[in-house]
């Protein structure tokens, strides 16, 4: 059976073998496989592959790579274990420091965004998207139309958006 050049059986008998080896666990194998399937399908290649299971198994170990760097930002807590349904104990991971400072740092990025707001559209913007209350309640509570209420939203979703495309080209 194939599909695009690649021998699914293949995929799905040696190559997922290999990755629930190297990932000691079938189903973040199949997630892998899946993750390097699709990247498969959404590259553009302007010639057909000589190998495509060669690529596909290229794909695939660089898939893996980002699994396991994203699982090296969580480290377990030591004292904070809990007991599942199964009655396994679970661990609780907590972030990194790097993936920490990641998040601290865009904080204060966000922060800086929302200072530069006008003052009525930020406070908007804070009920809602902070709050969680609805439009009609912050229409209410701030003595402004449902259009107001909306508009100030709408300029702090652009204002945000803006920025992000600044940040992150």
């Amino acid at each position: 059976m194939n599909w695009q050049g690649i021998d699914l059986r293949w995929a799905y008998g040696d190559l997922l073998l290999s990755l629930s080896r190297r990932t000691r666990c079938v189903q973040r194998a199949y997630d892998v496989l899946h993750d390097a399937l699709l990247r498969f399908a959404l590259a553009q290649h302007q010639q057909p592959l000589a190998q495509p299971n060669a690529y596909l198994r290229r794909v695939a170990h660089s898939v893996l790579i980002d699994h396991f760097r994203r699982d090296a930002r969580f480290q377990p807590l030591p004292e904070h274990h809990e007991e599942g349904v199964d009655g396994l104990v679970e661990d609780h991971a907590a972030p990194s420091a790097e993936h920490l400072l990641d998040i601290q740092q865009r904080l204060v990025a966000l922060q800086r965004i929302l200072d530069c707001l006008p003052p009525r559209c930020r406070e908007v913007f804070w009920l809602a998207r902070i709050e969680g209350c609805a439009q009609s309640e912050i229409a209410q509570q701030l003595g402004i139309s449902l259009n107001m209420v909306e508009r100030h939203m709408t300029r702090a979703l652009l204002d945000l958006r803006n920025a992000r495309e600044l940040l992150c080209p």
